[in-house]
């Protein structure tokens, strides 16, 4: 099985203070992203990326964020298995030093 590739918190931010354009997918429950996202992230729960499988492009790429890295690294196995161009920050929220706003 081919691994999962991984994105720190700290590379995560690098690069949204540069400007770049990230596809960032929260897998949080809503009680959990209530108390804050990383800004531009999409929320989606863990429990619903089957039924949401249109709203991904196979030409981008998705990193996926949890409270702790776990259930993204779940998301990232299955998408991945369906031929989807995913990482995992790994450490997730927990790890997470940047700016947080309230789910959009």
């Amino acid at each position: 099985m081919e691994e999962i590739k991984e994105i720190t918190p700290a590379e995560v931010k690098e690069k949204l203070e540069r400007g770049e354009k990230l596809n960032i997918v929260d897998v949080r429950e809503d009680e959990e992203v209530a108390l804050g996202m990383i800004p531009g992230a999409k929320h989606i729960k863990m429990g619903d990326i089957p039924d949401r499988l249109e709203e991904f492009d196979r030409n981008e790429e998705y990193i996926f964020v949890c409270r702790s890295g776990r259930r993204s690294e779940n998301v990232c196995r299955y998408l991945q298995e369906l031929g989807y161009r995913v990482r995992n920050m790994t450490g997730g929220m927990l790890e997470w030093e940047g700016e947080t706003a309230p789910k959009q």
